[in-house]
């Protein structure tokens, strides 16, 4: 895998990763799991996106799995 040293996608990596640190801390907090499970998946996917499109796109995603989830009762 290649180090992607765009500054867009560097500044745009750090979106997910303190959306991730806020859902592990409120996940730990409430006794959630759910949020934590967030939590470390927004924290670690950006490792794995190679451009801004999947940033965003593998980021929004995963919010609508979180918002789904949570409109279930998990």
């Amino acid at each position: 895998m290649i180090f992607n040293a765009d500054p867009g996608w560097l500044f745009l990596s750090l979106i997910p990763g303190g959306v991730g640190f806020v859902l592990i801390v409120y996940g730990k907090k409430r006794e959630r799991a759910i949020h934590v499970l967030f939590g470390a998946l927004y924290s670690v996917y950006p490792f794995f996106t190679e451009s801004i499109t999947m940033l965003v796109l593998v980021g929004v995603g995963l919010g609508v799995c979180l918002w789904y989830a949570l409109k279930e009762g998990y």
